[in-house]
């Protein structure tokens, strides 16, 4: 007699490749870099910055360490990085005065501003060379933070509104009005340094 065919157990569904703690040399390789930078920007200080980026791979290490395959594998890395660092930014900066900068110390061939090479002049376009770049980035440490943070993410790291909303964990309402606001006062600080200033309409076209 003949028997019965059993039906096959579905096959266990493949997790995609995740950051583990047994790859994160690779991730700090990938976004050391960027995330020194990013904190440099934010702080004024490349020993501060050091330091945060430090801290922040340890927290990031720890984290992965204590998650499930499940939780990695639905983990977004770049945004959750960025934030750990910010966080870790805020905590150093808590209580401090803006910091005064030598520009040289921000001056940096990657930290050019992506530009529209059509359409009319965006704040992103206010910066054409490393002396501007220096420039701007030294004004962004006399904005308070959570101004300097999504300026910041918009304007030298390029990142979309609704990235910076995930980085911030912000409506992206409220990263749009910060960013808003960000630029009124850029403009009033660098207009008279770079001898250019920004109208109210490319700040509407920056936003939408």
């Amino acid at each position: 007699m003949a028997q019965a065919v059993r039906p096959k157990s579905p096959a266990p569904v493949a997790l995609k490749a995740v950051p583990g703690v047994d790859s994160f040399e690779r991730v700090v390789d990938d976004y050391q870099r960027r995330l020194y930078g990013f904190a440099l920007r934010m702080t004024g200080s490349r020993e501060d910055a050091e330091e945060i980026v430090q801290d922040s791979f340890v927290r990031a290490y720890r984290a992965l360490a204590k998650m499930a395959p499940e939780q990695r594998a639905e983990l977004r890395l770049q945004p959750w990085l960025y934030t750990i660092t910010l966080n870790v930014t805020r905590n150093r900066l808590r209580g401090r005065k803006p910091t005064s900068v030598a520009l040289d110390a921000l001056a940096d061939p990657d930290a050019l501003l992506r530009e529209s090479q059509e359409g009319p002049v965006q704040p992103e376009t206010i910066v054409e060379q490393n002396a501007e770049v220096a420039l701007v980035e030294r004004a962004l440490l006399q904005l308070p933070t959570h101004l300097r943070a999504a300026a910041t993410l918009r304007f030298i790291e390029g990142r979309s509104h609704p990235e910076i909303a995930e980085i911030l964990n912000q409506p992206i309402g409220t990263v749009k009005s910060h960013v808003h606001r960000a630029v009124r006062v850029l403009r009033r600080i660098l207009g008279p340094q770079i001898g250019r200033t920004v109208s109210e309409g490319d700040i509407n076209h920056a936003l939408s």
